[in-house]
């Protein structure tokens, strides 16, 4: 297992951007994929974007396409979402996950949750 912390939400305007992190304890975190996850009240929680445990291969929502970058630094235990050019429909509470499968989109691939973090997005 592996313990994962997010930080680097807040309150932004439309067209503005974020980066956030996610900061993993534990052993092993260059073996596991990582994906970043997003959920409003209400609904279901949403894939957002996946990197292998390489980092060659990455997924994309195609809502955050070209938007949002996933991106990941194995010797800092750290994955990141970099997002510009954010919408108020980006507004959320954002996950990290790890995963053991390659690379995935699937919620139910992922077996450790971060506690979130709030992304609030201004019109």
């Amino acid at each position: 297992q592996v313990q994962l912390a997010e930080s680097g939400g807040g309150l932004v305007q439309a067209g503005g951007s974020l980066k956030l992190s996610c900061a993993a304890s534990g052993r092993a975190f260059g073996s596991y994929s990582m994906g970043w996850f997003r959920q409003t009240p209400g609904k279901e929680r949403e894939f957002v974007a996946a990197i292998s445990w390489s980092g060659v291969s990455t997924r994309y929502a195609e809502s955050v396409k070209g938007r949002f970058t996933i991106s990941r630094d194995n010797a800092k235990n750290t994955v990141y979402l970099q997002m510009v050019s954010l919408k108020p429909e980006d507004t959320a509470v954002y996950y990290c996950a790890a995963g053991r499968y390659a690379i995935t989109t699937t919620e139910a691939d992922f077996g450790s949750w971060g506690q979130g973090t709030q992304v609030t997005v201004s019109s």
